[in-house]
């Protein structure tokens, strides 16, 4: 197998193995839902068939014994259980390693495999299947009988098929699966010695299969292998069959065409095979890149055409404008991924811990078609990770304590994602015990976090969980206690551009909301002036622009408030907030700006106009910069620094004394 076909092997078997997850998970709150065992057997399947398509046996063979577990629960043979899930999730944590080559000294994977078959077996017929029913002779005998109406199904395998990884015992075991009978090998096609190619199979096999089994069935089986096969009647066939047999020659295949047949319907078309690419993450990230340095370019040729004045230039500049547009659009429109791709492994890290924890939890997910950029989403992962596992092991009681208090046994997180504006909101809710504000204060006085002495908000002492160290925990586990996991979370979600809120009352639970950018290369952006220089604010966030009234003008606080609307916004004077010389114009505006439920003014000297901004980072020599989130290059070639609305708001509501910090 080539490189590029291991990489492609491997990113669908990773897509698999999560779908498989998913779906298990899924079947654990509902167990009677068929389509979900379908789907379940469908992802077994295809992971067994690729595997065996690329190589590797061993996998395929595990898969099989895993997925004739799963057949029986789909035929209604047996029911799914706690316990059969709890297994089918160790069977599919064996998957990488059979992948890697990984041995299993311990004899895991058997235990395992013969768990699952004890889990889903008939008890009457438990423990009758005789000695070697699995081998390959035994599948080839030809002792059993057909029953009246069988059909016969006669296949091969077709070009080097040993070579490229195709196991007949694989297909045999899974034709008497289906009930197949008088299994047998037929030799007629075997060279001679001389001419025998060894990458290829010579044996032509033909079976009888019941009456009930359909042709969809049949191409279930031969899904991943290179092979001809066909069913008929048995009057039909052996009239067709004795006559090539007779004369030494093969059975002509009565169908050419790779697992299909004329009563499955026809093969899938490559016109709706090339409905999706995969294409590597780096390629997007290149193409990106390029984008974000032509809508640079594009500002700059419109800076010329209308310094030029030429209409020529003028016209072709607009073009451009709209064409960068488009392909702007397009471009982040790739990079978009679903929230759900995180999902089905927050739901097994739950699953796990109420177990180890003793903490009967249902975890609930809203919004999973959510999307944010790729890069925020890989970025993400973490952050839950902690904020999921400060939920149940901090948050949640234990059953009895949660009776005492009058709740249901069960306690109950919530993930959630929406988009709100330009931002996309993640929360994570629970309705456990809740933050206790005075402890968490004592222990960040105890830590040295802050002074005995210090006036802090209620939210303000609830975000004291967020700093490096801070833990309210004394005994280290392997769950917490360390005072590094929070910090991650507030680490990497400022990285982002994003912020933290955190709401807690005491016996009702906890609701952390990380507030996240849709995505984190190219924005909308206002292009304002403030004392000569050049700053872009997110477009996103502007909710309405208008003049400052004269009699607010000539005030020398910073901060101050406005009526807008019927309702009093605070509002920053940007001027004084950036320490900027000279005086203001006579006329200045102010920037209505939202981020979430808060809104905030902003006093400016100019509004220049929109323009689509490249967020270029800031280096570390501007880490403290806080109300500055990046920079972007003009049409001019100039720099205009990007404004981070949401520590904007943070400094207003630190209040005048520190919010220039």
């Amino acid at each position: 197998m080539t490189d590029d076909m291991d990489s492609i092997f491997r990113e669908e078997l990773r897509d698999l193995l999560e779908s498989l997850e998913k779906g298990l998970m899924d079947l654990r709150v509902r167990p009677g839902d068929g389509p979900l065992v379908d789907q379940v057997f469908r992802d077994l399947h295809t992971v067994k068939g690729s595997g065996a398509m690329f190589g590797f046996a061993d996998l395929a063979a595990f898969i099989h014994d895993f997925e004739t577990a799963f057949d029986r629960v789909r035929s209604g043979l047996a029911p799914v259980t706690p316990e059969l899930i709890r297994l089918a999730l160790a069977a599919r944590d064996e998957i990488p390693g059979l992948v890697e080559g990984r041995t299993d000294p311990d004899g895991r994977r058997d235990a395992i495999l013969a768990a699952l078959r004890a889990a889903t077996a008939d008890p009457v017929a438990a423990g009758t299947d005789p000695a070697g029913a699995g081998t390959l002779e035994s599948m080839v005998s030809g002792a059993d009988r057909p029953a009246p109406g069988a059909q016969v199904l006669s296949f091969r395998l077709n070009g080097a098929a040993l070579a490229l990884g195709a196991r007949p015992e694989i297909l045999l075991r899974e034709l008497r699966d289906l009930g197949a009978q008088d299994i047998r090998a037929h030799l007629d096609g075997l060279p001679d010695l001389s001419d025998l190619d060894v990458d290829a199979c010579h044996v032509r096999w033909t079976a009888t299969l019941p009456a009930a089994v359909t042709p969809a069935q049949v191409e279930e089986v031969f899904l991943f292998a290179d092979a001809d096969w066909s069913v008929a009647a048995p009057a039909a066939t052996q009239a067709s069959q004795a006559a090539p047999e007779a004369a030494g020659q093969p059975q002509p295949p009565a169908l050419a065409a790779l697992g299909s047949d004329p009563a499955a319907g026809t093969a899938p078309s490559a016109q709706g095979a090339a409905a999706t690419v995969r294409v590597p993450a780096e390629r997007l990230d290149a193409l990106m890149d390029s984008v974000g340095e032509l809508v640079t370019v594009e500002a700059r040729l419109t800076e010329l055409a209308r310094q030029s004045r030429d209409p020529a230039m003028m016209a072709t500049a607009e073009q451009v404008t709209r064409l960068a547009a488009r392909l702007r659009e397009a471009t982040m429109t790739m990079r978009m991924v679903p929230m759900r791709s995180l999902v089905a492994r927050f739901r097994r890290l739950i699953h796990g811990l109420s177990d180890s924890l003793g903490k009967p939890v249902s975890f609930v997910v809203l919004g999973e078609e959510t999307e944010l950029d790729k890069t925020v989403i890989e970025k993400l992962a973490d952050p839950l990770v902690h904020v999921l596992r400060n939920a149940i092991d901090h948050g949640m009681e234990t059953p009895a304590e949660r009776l005492a208090a009058g709740k249901t046994a069960e306690g109950r997180i919530e993930l959630s994602a929406a988009h709100a504006g330009g931002e996309v909101l993640v929360r994570v809710r629970d309705d456990g015990r809740g933050m206790n504000a005075t402890r968490i204060r004592a222990k960040a006085v105890e830590r040295g976090l802050i002074a005995a002495d210090a006036t802090l908000t209620e939210a303000q002492v609830l975000a004291l969980v967020f700093e490096p160290g801070f833990s309210t925990t004394d005994t280290v586990t392997e769950l917490s206690g360390r005072g590094v996991g929070m910090d991650v979370v507030k680490r990497t979600i400022e990285g982002l551009r994003g912020k933290i809120d955190i709401e807690s009352a005491p016996g009702s639970g906890t609701t952390v909301t990380l507030r996240l950018p849709l995505t984190l290369a190219i924005i909308e952006g206002l292009l304002i002036e403030v004392a000569g220089e050049r700053y872009t604010l997110p477009l996103s966030t502007v909710q309405e622009i208008m003049k400052l009234p004269d009699d607010r003008a000539a005030a020398s606080r910073t901060r101050d408030f406005l009526e807008v609307r019927g309702h009093m916004v605070p509002f920053l004077r940007l001027r004084t907030l950036f320490h900027c010389d000279g005086e203001p114009g006579a006329e200045q505006n102010v920037v209505v700006l939202q981020s979430g439920d808060e809104r905030l003014g902003v006093v400016v000297d100019h509004i220049i106009g929109t323009n689509q901004t490249v967020i270029k980072q800031m280096s570390m020599l501007h880490s403290d910069a806080r109300c500055i989130s990046g920079a972007t290059i003009l049409g001019d070639g100039s720099v205009a620094l990007i404004i981070d609305v949401a520590h904007l708001m943070a400094a207003d509501r630190r209040g005048p004394a520190r919010e220039a910090a």
